[in-house]
């Protein structure tokens, strides 16, 4: 009697402590859904907007000597022939394309200008930051359909002290106007190979990611 009744005590303690433990090793930070590595139909992210050091080429219809490829600068302006410091940044290349159109039909009549973005860095809270214990902490420009694992690529992936199983994704959501906070399962991703560990990244996105104490 006196056994079984130790038994239980010593079941009732174990299922005790696997239950702390489960508790303890949940973080309650949630998780994305997974991403699949390639995506079945590439669709269009959001439309682009105009960030410093873009490098721009403007075509204006019939009119080579308007034409000219320009550097948006640091403080966010470009100069082209017959306009002079005009706003860039934060503009679609359409916006773009419709006020330099608007500027230059002082001067000729219905002008057809097209802006092109050859290279591009994109607007800081469109680019998506690496930043702690990876090879290189970086500054990415987003594009459509980018995941954890092509910004992980593009940093050389985590350094050898990180604890990338304890990175966080940290999101600003616009509905609610908001940070929100995930947890991503970096070594899972990039030493186990576990697809279910790499997400969809989103314009603005930051990937912190701490060292081991270990």
């Amino acid at each position: 009697m006196l056994f079984n009744r130790l038994a239980g005590l010593v079941t009732s303690c174990a299922i005790g402590c696997l239950t702390l433990s489960g508790c303890a090793g949940s973080s309650g930070v949630p998780e994305l859904p997974p991403a699949t590595f390639v995506a079945m139909q590439e669709g269009p992210g959001e439309e682009y907007v105009i960030g410093p050091l873009d490098n721009l080429t403007i075509f204006v219809w019939r009119n080579p000597d308007l034409s000219t490829k320009v550097q948006v600068r640091p403080d966010g302006r470009i100069t082209t022939p017959l306009i002079t410091d005009m706003p860039a940044v934060g503009k679609t290349p359409s916006m773009l394309a419709e006020d330099i159109r608007l500027q230059l039909s002082q001067y000729i009549e219905d002008p057809l200008v097209s802006v092109i973005v050859d290279s591009f860095s994109g607007t800081f809270s469109q680019q998506i930051r690496v930043v702690g214990a990876t090879a290189k902490p970086a500054s990415i420009p987003y594009r459509a359909n980018m995941t954890v694992l092509d910004a992980m690529i593009a940093v050389g992936g985590l350094s050898e002290y990180a604890a990338g199983n304890r990175a966080r994704l940290i999101r600003f959501d616009k509905t609610t106007g908001k940070q929100k906070e995930y947890r991503l399962r970096l070594s899972d991703l990039l030493k186990d190979g576990d697809s279910k560990a790499n997400v969809m990244l989103a314009p603005g996105d930051v990937i912190i990611i701490p060292e081991s104490m270990f």
